[in-house]
């Protein structure tokens, strides 16, 4: 198995790295945004010059009784958990619009939430994710992303050493750099406290009272065995709840949705809707994701053995559960990387569900399409969505890829980009 990169030691550098030293120098606030535990504090402490972490009683108190007083304090001043104190967002815009300098703010925590002023145009947000694959081990990554997009059409014939043993292993660890250093139980303990501690206490401090528990859970539960598909919520709903005669109301459904997604638990890929080109009747239902695969493996109560040993959901129509979970952590990786080169990232599925490209990035009018296949070799009815996909947009199609789980990258006579997972980078 490959070496792994160790997170309890010295900090290890990250994809999103780059983005912020370029940001840095240019913008007065920037807001890193993701799922607790995925390493934005220690990112942001590589910077700070003044830490006021506001999980702190006392840190908070200062803040509460005069919210300005950072306007005083070195930079770059790191503000962690920032939400604790409301009135600090606010606090920090004014200063930007005062003339705050390039680089003075540095927020961790979640997006602000419904009656919190946005920050658009003063307070920069930057999306921070679990591990990718590339981050979690220290080589990989030798076919760009970004040259894929620049339609530079890269050499691609290397091996990987990854296995489908090697990814199945990775779904389940997990992309917390925190947990990185658990294994066996005590991981599968640590995440199970993870998700528990967002239903008993972040979803009340968000504002949602939890009347029970046990309810939001099993939903989540039913969302993540519908991992990459465009279930509909009744469907998530009924599975969440099969033994129950008085199902909740779509009202309380949408309560979890939108607060999971505010947390960045939840973490839906949208629909490509382009509008300048010849593709019609697509659907614009989201795809289903969690933040990290891993949280759907805890769960579901699976381990790395269940899913080799092929076992399926009733959400998911077509295959095992593995390929839904490796799709995930395909999609991890590819939004990173996407980030990183400011393309954004969709899948397509049409009406039908006759036609559907797993990842669908774009920038600037270019696009690089991807098809996800637990797979160690492709055939022709792997790549016929990426085919017609070419009809549809012509040249705006830069690059045609198939990701998969097997050992060497090569290019298709048809011009296909087969690249196994551990080999894709920024």
């Amino acid at each position: 198995m490959k070496s792994a990169a160790v997170f309890n030691g010295p900090y290890v550098r990250r994809v999103i790295d780059d983005e912020l030293d370029v940001l840095l120098t240019q913008l007065p606030a920037v807001l890193l945004d993701g799922p607790k535990g995925v390493g934005k504090t220690a990112t942001a402490l590589e910077r700070a010059a003044t830490v006021r972490r506001l999980d702190s009683a006392p840190a908070r108190e200062v803040l509460d009784a005069d919210p300005f007083v950072v306007g005083g304090d070195a930079p770059p001043v790191l503000i962690d958990e920032w939400q604790r104190v409301p009135g600090v967002w606010d606090a920090v815009r004014r200063l930007v619009d005062e003339g705050a300098g390039a680089g003075q703010f540095l927020l961790t925590g979640s997006a602000p939430l419904q009656g919190t002023h946005s920050g658009a145009g003063r307070i920069a947000a930057l999306r921070m994710r679990p591990l990718c694959l590339l981050e979690r081990a220290p080589h990989g990554g030798e076919i760009s992303l970004r040259s894929l997009l620049a339609g530079e059409r890269p050499k691609i014939s290397v091996a990987c050493r990854y296995t489908l043993t090697d990814y199945v292993e990775e779904i389940v660890a997990g992309g917390f750099p925190g947990m990185r250093d658990l294994s066996g139980k005590a991981a599968q303990v640590q995440l199970g406290s993870y998700l528990d501690r967002i239903v008993d206490h972040d979803l009340p401090e968000a504002g949602y009272g939890v009347r029970r528990p046990a309810t939001v859970m099993a939903w989540m539960r039913a969302y993540a065995a519908a991992s990459a598909t465009t279930a509909s919520w009744e469907k998530i709903r009924d599975a969440a709840t099969s033994r129950t005669v008085n199902k909740p109301a779509k009202t309380t459904t949408s309560a979890y949705t939108e607060l999971l997604t505010a947390l960045r638990i939840l973490d839906p890929l949208e629909a490509w809707l382009p509008t300048h080109n010849h593709l019609t009747r697509l659907t614009s239902a989201p795809k289903h994701h969690m933040a990290d695969p891993a949280l759907a493996v805890r769960l579901l109560r699976l381990s790395g053995a269940d899913l080799l040993s092929g076992v399926t959901s009733p959400l998911i129509v077509d295959g095992a559960l593995l390929g839904a979970l490796f799709e995930s952590l395909v999609t991890l990786s590819v939004r990173t990387f996407a980030q990183a080169a400011d393309a954004a990232t969709y899948h397509l599925r049409t009406e039908s569900g006759r036609h559907e490209v797993d990842c669908i990035v774009e920038r600037d009018g270019a696009v690089v399409a991807l098809e996800v296949k637990l797979s160690a070799s492709v055939g022709g009815s792997d790549v016929r969505h990426l085919n017609w996909m070419e009809t549809q947009i012509g040249t705006d199609l830069v690059e045609r890829v198939v990701v998969i789980t097997g050992g060497d990258a090569y290019r298709r006579k048809d011009g296909v980009a087969v690249i196994p997972l551990g080999l894709l980078g920024p």
